[in-house]
């Protein structure tokens, strides 16, 4: 598959998290000559925490996950994961596979299986050969290493055209702090969580609830903040485990920490609106002037994931009058007279009308950019928000219409 236009020149250089290992092999779950499976064994005393889709049509494993969580730590983790297949919809078959692979991982690697958490990202609908993930546990058990971070964000993609990765470190009072994540996601993307994994790994030592309300509560401007397609998968996972090799502690309400958590979880969001399914711009939209926040993300939202203004985004055509509509579709508050909108830095319309210093050979000149920025003011409050997105192309039928042949 051609790699997006709009991808990272490489995979970073991410720091090593003291406690977590890594592995991948080529299972066959579905293709063919690819990574598809991967394991992180993660050492005693982990904490582990997840956000998940709201879909009610949700996959085993996610199902698996919530119920795993918040448990004992005392003893050794893993996190298991298979691209090509999402065990969706799958009937008593989905828990059964599921129950399957972590029974088996749990006697492989000889912890818990209630320390085992399980994703599957593919198709829907089809049972899963969970018989060629077990096979391969022993390989995966015996080539575990702390540097093939690479290896298994390759192995958990299905139609992403890059592997995405990030990480920070920084100087907390009592010694330095590492964050690395990786994820996948191209289409199926909108908020709930946005068909998305991702796994977040810190060296810092937090307690589950704290951890949990952390990522739950960052989780709301970064994952839940994009949007490719407005579609929400049956399978969106994210996890984040705390391993405590550095010693160093870390409350739900260290500003430092949350900071350099949301710098890392931000960066693989906008990665996967990056490649997204087909896409050629990445598109900030920012709403102000809002009734509340609430109402500023639903017009956000309904401008980013409207077809009309995606198209015209695709097409490099300053369109101003498909923003205008979307605002109005939205049902959020809006004053029509005091409306106004910004393409970057270049004035469009202001108090509900075209500016009059706007030309339209500014707005398609400003168009031909592969980052745009649109800030629309609605004029009746003070709140504001941000959202991602992409634009709509021919590419994403291509993609979507060939996906399962």
């Amino acid at each position: 598959m051609t790699r997006s236009p709009l991808a990272p020149a490489q995979f970073p250089m991410l720091p090593m998290i003291n406690g977590v290992r890594f592995s991948a092999v080529e299972a066959g779950v579905r293709y063919k000559g690819r990574k598809d499976v991967m394991l992180a064994h993660l050492v005693e005393g982990t904490t582990v925490a997840g956000v998940f889709t709201k879909s009610s049509t949700r996959a085993a494993p996610v199902l698996d996950c919530q119920a795993k969580l918040g448990g004992d730590s005392s003893s050794a983790a893993a996190f298991i994961v298979n691209s090509g297949n999402a065990n969706a919809f799958t009937g008593s078959n989905g828990q059964d596979a599921t129950s399957a692979v972590t029974q088996a991982v749990a006697a492989t690697l000889d912890l818990p299986e209630s320390r085992v958490f399980m994703a599957s990202t593919g198709v829907i609908g089809e049972a899963l050969p969970h018989s060629k993930i077990t096979a391969k546990l022993a390989d995966l058990r015996d080539t575990l290493s702390a540097g093939k971070i690479q290896s298994a964000a390759e192995a958990i993609m299905t139609t992403d055209t890059f592997p995405k990765g990030a990480g920070a470190t920084f100087d907390a009072d009592q010694g330095p702090i590492n964050i690395m994540g990786f994820a996948k996601g191209s289409g199926m993307i909108a908020p709930d969580m946005a068909t998305m994994l991702v796994y977040i790994f810190t060296d810092a030592a937090v307690a589950q609830d704290d951890l949990q309300s952390i990522l739950s509560d960052l989780t709301q401007d970064s994952f839940n903040a994009i949007t490719v397609d407005s579609d929400t998968s049956t399978s969106d996972s994210l996890l984040m485990a705390a391993t405590g090799t550095s010693g160093v502690h870390v409350s739900a309400e260290d500003p430092a920490f949350r900071k350099a958590l949301y710098e890392v979880m931000l960066d693989l969001a906008h990665q996967v609106v990056c490649d997204g399914e087909g896409a050629t711009k990445f598109v900030e939209i920012n709403v102000t002037g809002a009734a509340s926040q609430s109402e500023a993300r639903q017009i956000g939202m309904s401008i980013a994931n409207s077809p009309l203004v995606k198209t015209a985004i695709a097409g490099e055509d300053p369109n101003w009058g498909r923003i205008v509509m979307a605002v109005g579709k939205s049902g959020a508050h809006a004053d029509r007279d005091k409306l106004s909108i910004h393409f970057g830095d270049i004035l469009v319309a202001e108090k509900g009308w075209v500016s009059p210093d706007y030309t339209e050979s500014d707005g398609a000149a400003y168009m031909k950019n592969d980052h745009l920025s649109i800030t629309v003011e609605v004029g009746v409050g003070q709140a504001s928000d941000t959202v991602w997105t992409c634009d709509l192309t021919h590419g994403y039928i291509t993609i979507n219409a060939d996906y399962r042949s």
